[in-house]
């Protein structure tokens, strides 16, 4: 490998390549840890979807397949098994742990006195500051150009302030999916990037095909966008008819199609129907739109399964970075961690010897 893309990240991850891996829910599988593991670059679990009885085997699994720990363990610290993650994380001397709405300084302090980085995810430049005080070994930044709950401040800009502003190592997300953009980034000045959807879109995914072409079928970056109608946050989404159907609804209408797809898609939480309707008069005598904004937050995982797990992709949600748009093909994970050192390599070193060529000229 070139000496151009060893950097702070693969030094202290110990992958061959600056690439990670994001943790996205229900689809950061075992699997594909592996499949990135084993190409060279960086996986993280996704903890915060992962079934509690199931986590630990599915650390194991990936262990065995690659024959250490060298990989990392996403969680949220609102999820209930939230110190079930922590202790796996140091039991089974995971190299890294990320989160978004991370653990407090204690909890980080344990980590890292076990030897587990603390890389969490920021879309501010004041949240960065904030987790390097708390004690973060490396910062991922994501630009509004990310999928899911995403900023307002493009990668471009967010990351040199970022830089400016931290003295630990920072890994660029959101618009990634090339060498050309490994190569950006790394001359930039970041230690590495993340990328999310774009391993979503490997043959390692284990989202359904159906849903997989719905993201294949997405040529014009615009309908990738960001809407509130979910629950009044910032989503980045591909456009589909469910999305469409929120926002043209009204508050009251919104609540009803909220409750109504819990008792569709959830009915295991033991929602009835009264106890369905009794909500719905209780938020129109209130604030039916805050209300709808409450259920369809608590609701999102359902509607996240009903797409990517489920494979009904016009009646969930699709979480999408803009760069969704410009994949024509589902390739595995090592044939696309490859093709993305090759080609930063390629764009690197044609910049050193552009700038050897002018010394040369310069000294004769």
């Amino acid at each position: 490998m070139s000496p151009l893309l060893q950097t702070e990240l693969t030094r202290r991850l110990g992958c061959r390549y600056p690439i990670i891996q994001t943790a996205m829910g229900w689809v950061s599988d075992a699997n594909l840890v592996i499949a990135t593991t084993n190409g060279g670059g960086f996986g993280f679990l996704a903890g915060a979807t992962i079934e509690p009885s199931q986590l630990e085997g599915e650390i194991k699994k990936v262990i065995e397949a690659t024959g250490g720990s060298n990989f990392g363990l996403n969680f949220h610290m609102f999820q209930e098994n939230a110190m079930q993650c922590v202790e796996l994380a140091i039991q089974y001397r995971l190299k890294a742990v990320s989160y978004g709405r991370g653990p407090d300084k204690e909890t980080i302090g344990r980590l890292k006195a076990a030897g587990v980085l603390c890389i969490p995810t920021v879309g501010a430049l004041k949240h960065a500051v904030k987790a390097v005080q708390l004690g973060a070994d490396m910062i991922t930044i994501q630009g509004s150009e990310g999928g899911g709950h995403t900023g307002g401040v493009p990668t471009t800009i967010l990351l040199p302030q970022v830089l400016d502003a931290v003295d630990v190592p920072v890994i660029a997300a959101g618009g990634y999916s090339t060498g050309r953009g490994l190569a950006s980034a790394l001359a930039a000045g970041a230690a590495g990037i993340a990328m999310g959807t774009r391993f979503m879109m490997t043959s390692d995914s284990p989202t359904p095909q159906q849903t997989l072409e719905r993201y294949l079928a997405v040529q014009d970056p615009q309908k990738i966008r960001v809407t509130l109608a979910v629950d009044g946050m910032r989503h980045r989404m591909v456009e589909n008819a469910f999305i469409h159907k929120l926002e043209g609804a009204s508050p009251m209408r919104k609540l009803w199609i909220a409750l109504s797809s819990a008792r569709q898609w959830q009915r295991e939480t033991g929602m009835t129907f009264g106890h369905m309707v009794k909500t719905f008069i209780k938020a129109v005598k209130e604030d039916p739109a805050q209300m709808s904004q409450v259920v369809m937050s608590a609701n999102q995982p359902v509607l996240l399964q009903r797409s990517m797990v489920q494979g009904f992709p016009d009646e969930g949600i699709l979480p999408s970075g803009q760069v969704a748009a410009a994949i024509n093909e589902l390739i595995s994970a090592p044939e696309l961690i490859a093709a993305i050192a090759g080609e930063a390599e390629t764009c690197l070193e044609a910049i050193c010897s552009r700038a050897n060529r002018q010394a040369l000229e310069e000294a004769s």
